[in-house]
């Protein structure tokens, strides 16, 4: 990106006089993804990409302009400051510090190092691992991609960020008689081809096709109200969806939370430590510096119980009269949002073992099939992937097709011990059509009086 330096700082000189404040995102990319159905490749994408985005703020209101022609770059500075000229609004910037950076994300094994027969030759044996009796569909997806981006502003940031990242995904489905079962597991980080290399393919592709067929013969689950415990895949899921969209400073400010006004306040039990963490470069939502150029830490949200902090970009926080905790996120075309990194809950110091000795009558829940959050009423619905009964603190029947509800509040509170276990899983968040790569996780939880529904 070097050679757009020296350009980007001209248009910068010459439009800063006219706005309050102005940014450049530009990057490059290499990017290939492959989707194999049943052991059959049914989509290949791979190629470069180069794009650029000017943002101007002026009397209040954004404008904001995006082009892959980096010749038009002139023009699209114009459109946005035409943009911002023509609305009137309220946002103001909080504060931050002036950047000049280079980051380059080491790797062992370079993404081009490795043909596109050879990855697809890996997704087929996961897929053939997988293909098991009783197994009758696979899907497995793969990614990698190389990014260089730039960002300048106004007040003297300039930020250059080199970065990769994999993923690959396979989702396994038994079948026997009207009973279809899955299995899930997903593997990647921000790093390069090393990921995959130094995992055991053939024994990750059958634990997922095992996973599903061990699920036709577990029980519908009971519902009603019991103590739960969630593994580390569950309770990152719940961290990630119960407490860390209501932290976020735009839904905060729709007052579409139901932690508005609520720092300072107890809303969890005096064991819960809760952070987001961007510089954590074992997860997979790493990003050294945010999209407005602020750079990443260790976030806490919740300490000892109490709600201390909140998820914020430069605008959110200065509404809030906070500063920002360099959670502004979005691809290059799209315009940045408050978006989670690694949002994780800070392991205890019970043996994972502990937590079941005690448990009379309760349910182990393992990994996540998804669910749904209502942050402004502060209600909460996931499935877990499989359960199991805990009798006299031994894990019995296996159970399919939990559900674990509730209020964000009320779970927060009821959690009563914390394994001393930890584990980040790999995923992405959607939020306002936009898709952003995040790593969420914690430890074996335990949560008291927790609402379990049975769907079989």
């Amino acid at each position: 990106m070097e050679e757009y330096t020296e350009l980007f700082e001209k248009i910068i000189a010459k439009t800063s006089p006219q706005v309050d404040y102005m940014d450049i995102r530009s990057g490059t990319g290499n990017a290939t993804s492959i989707l194999m159905k049943d052991g059959e490749v049914e989509e290949l994408n791979t190629g470069k990409t180069i794009s650029a985005r000017i943002r101007v703020l002026n009397n209040g209101a954004w404008g904001f302009a995006y082009t892959t022609d980096l010749s038009k770059i002139n023009e699209i500075t114009k459109t946005a400051i035409k943009l911002s000229n023509t609305l009137k609004g309220d946002v103001t910037l909080s504060e931050t510090d002036i950047i000049k950076d280079k980051v380059e994300i080491q790797t062992k094994i370079p993404f081009k190092d490795i043909t596109l027969d050879e990855k697809k030759d890996i997704m087929k044996e996961a897929n053939d691992a997988a293909t098991i009796k009783k197994v009758n569909s696979t899907t497995v997806s793969y990614a990698d991609s190389e990014t260089n981006e730039l960002f300048m502003n106004s007040e003297g940031s300039e930020i250059e960020v080199k970065t990769s990242r994999i993923r690959m995904a396979l989702n396994a489905s038994a079948k026997e008689g009207k009973i279809i079962q899955f299995g899930h597991g997903s593997l990647g980080g921000v790093k390069g081809f090393e990921v995959i290399k130094e995992t055991d393919i053939e024994e990750f592709g059958r634990k997922i096709g095992e996973k599903a067929v061990r699920l036709l013969d577990a029980k519908p689950a009971p519902s009603g109200k019991f103590p739960v415990i969630a593994d580390p895949e569950l309770t990152g899921v719940l961290i990630h969806e119960a407490l860390g969209h209501a932290v976020e400073g735009d839904l905060i400010l729709q007052n579409d939370s139901i932690l508005k006004n609520k720092i300072g306040e107890k809303i969890a039990s005096d064991i819960v430590n809760i952070y987001d963490d961007a510089s954590l470069k074992e997860g997979f939502g790493y990003y050294p510096y945010d999209v407005e150029g602020v750079k990443t830490k260790p976030h806490q949200l919740v300490k000892n119980g109490e709600l201390i902090s909140l998820l914020n970009s430069r605008e959110t926080s200065s509404k809030l009269n906070m500063t920002s905790s360099g959670n502004a996120r979005s691809i290059i075309a799209d315009q940045p949002i408050v978006r989670m990194s690694n949002t994780f809950l800070q392991p205890g110091d019970h043996e994972v073992e502990e937590l079941f000795e005690d448990v009379e009558n309760g349910i182990y829940l393992k990994g996540s099939r998804g669910g749904q959050v209502d942050t402004g009423k502060g209600i909460f619905q996931f499935n877990a992937a499989e359960g199991y009964l805990i009798k006299n603190g031994e894990i019995t029947t296996p159970l399919r097709d939990v559900s674990l509800s509730g209020n964000i509040l009320e779970t927060l509170k009821n959690i009563d011990a914390l394994a001393n276990n930890f584990k980040l899983s790999v995923g992405f968040c959607g939020k306002s059509g936009q898709t952003a790569p995040v790593g969420d996780g914690g430890p074996h939880t335990r949560i008291l009086n927790a609402l379990v529904g049975g769907m079989g």
